[in-house]
């Protein structure tokens, strides 16, 4: 227990430095949709669905926001914020090319860092990684175990909804 309450401290303290700047570009880049005509509409692939059903569900509702539904018409005005481990996700990237295309700005979350081969941080109006791109402790047949991608996505979407709520409720 004890080195697991360590390695995860210290992605959550990594994931939160490194992301500072990302963090209020996105509550900024949300709060345009939710302060004019659109929605935040969240859309999780694999575990990080669960991300869209907390926004929604959550004990703090995320103001203005959506789940994703296949076949759901996003307008210019929406903005999208996207949760996957890995940024080679193909259906991550389907949405992001589409979303690009369209010129509908929107958010990512996903396990590596923004660099020159990663396509999804580069069409992404906002990119923040979770760092998690393999498991955080070693496992008894030499391979790493405990993927915490939907821990530290949590951790970031609550940084960002306390920098969103503070923009869109100041008045």
């Amino acid at each position: 227990m004890k080195i697991v309450t360590t390695q995860i401290s210290g992605l959550l303290q990594r994931a939160g430095s490194n992301n500072e700047e990302a963090v209020e570009e996105t509550a900024r880049l949300l709060a345009q949709a939710t302060i004019g005509e659109g929605q935040v509409i969240f859309m999780g692939f694999d575990e990080m669905v669960a991300m869209g059903i907390n926004a929604e569900f959550g004990a703090e509702p995320f103001k203005g926001s959506t789940q994703y539904v296949e076949g759901m018409e996003i307008q210019s005005t929406d903005r999208v914020w996207l949760f996957t481990r890995t940024a080679n996700d193909e259906r991550a990237l389907g949405m992001a090319r589409m979303l690009a295309d369209k010129f509908i700005p929107f958010a990512v979350v996903a396990g590596e860092k923004a660099n020159d081969e990663n396509e999804l941080a580069d069409l992404a109006y906002t990119y923040m990684s979770t760092g998690v791109v393999k498991g955080i402790l070693p496992g008894n047949d030499g391979g790493r175990i405990v993927q915490p991608h939907l821990m530290v996505a949590l951790f970031l979407y609550e940084a960002v909804k306390m920098a969103y709520d503070e923009m869109i409720f100041e008045d």
